[in-house]
């Protein structure tokens, strides 16, 4: 776990707006280039959607270096992630039916000509792959620390197999206990500031169970869709990249790297970053993700 002053309570210009969803307002942190710079011109927005358990502060770093760049940014929450309302039904989390959600906020985001990149982490990753197949118009794809497929097998597949009849049984405010106690013992835990810790504790706390567990099952469950995705890039005449951290304990390098050739896509390892480059090494992010969009808008 990253020590460093990047993290999700990290300083931004980004204000709190809300943006339509199928089951209600989708929550989201939106960043507007200032007046004057290029891309603002052309009518550009990077749409960022977290993991498991995430949320749109995962993007609290990257929102005001993306928008000095000129491009809006619009970090979302997914539906029963933190601020965004989500159903009861555990289905309605599956990477497929979260990808319908994100395929409509692409096409609010696209009225009036807007080009929108279009990023996913993680459990993102699946979630943005599958708003490209039910249609999404992007301009182009990032696929940050995920994979082609469900988990393999380790560690995080194991917590949420262990996790699942917890929070089944016993219910989310116990889960969250038992993260508490796992959290503590990692190193460097004791260093964070108690402020990023509440925060991290009061976003589980408000995710929605149904959606922990939907999202959990299409972790374990999602088939292998990289023909079909490069298929529809293909189509779309849309550029795609992969970008993991050199230590991903999620989907390792090698396999994310395999995915990145199956698709054509170009590829990066972001030094001093494990599975959430985003915020442990999100300076090295960014000189990989701002070149590569602007050679895509060029």
């Amino acid at each position: 776990m990253s020590t460093s002053r990047a993290s999700q309570i990290t300083p931004h210009h980004a204000v709190r707006i809300s943006l339509p969803g199928r089951y209600g307002e989708l929550a989201a942190l939106h960043a507007v280039p200032d007046q004057g710079i290029a891309l603002a011109d052309t009518g550009v927005t990077a749409l960022l959607v977290p993991g498991y358990t995430g949320s749109k502060e995962d993007f609290a770093p990257l929102l005001d270096p993306i928008a000095g760049a000129g491009i809006e940014a619009v970090a979302v929450d997914l539906p029963g992630q933190h601020e965004s309302p989500g159903p009861d039904d555990e289905s309605a989390y599956r990477p497929k039916q979260l990808g319908e959600v994100v395929a409509e906020l692409v096409e609010h985001l696209a009225k009036d000509g807007r080009r929108v990149l279009l990023l996913g982490h993680s459990y993102g990753g699946l979630v943005v792959r599958a708003a490209v197949l039910a249609g999404a118009p992007v301009s182009g794809l990032v696929l940050l620390g995920s994979g082609p497929a469900e988990l393999p097998d380790g560690d995080r597949r194991r917590a949420l197999d262990l996790g699942e009849p917890v929070l089944r049984e016993q219910g989310i405010e116990e889960a969250q206990r038992i993260r508490e106690a796992m959290d503590s013992a990692r190193p460097g835990w004791d260093q964070l500031p108690q402020e990023l810790k509440d925060f991290l504790r009061r976003r589980f706390l408000m995710s929605s169970p149904a959606g922990l567990l939907g999202m959990a099952d299409g972790l374990r469950y999602e088939p292998d869709l990289v023909p079909q995705l490069a298929d529809a890039l293909r189509e779309r005449g849309a550029p795609c990249l992969v970008v993991c951290g050199e230590s991903d304990d999620a989907w390792p390098v090698p396999v994310q790297r395999h995915m990145a050739e199956r698709l054509d896509a170009d590829f990066a390892v972001i030094p001093g970053a494990a599975h959430s480059p985003n915020t442990e090494n999100p300076e090295a992010l960014l000189g990989i993700l701002l070149p590569t969009w602007r050679s895509w808008l060029s």
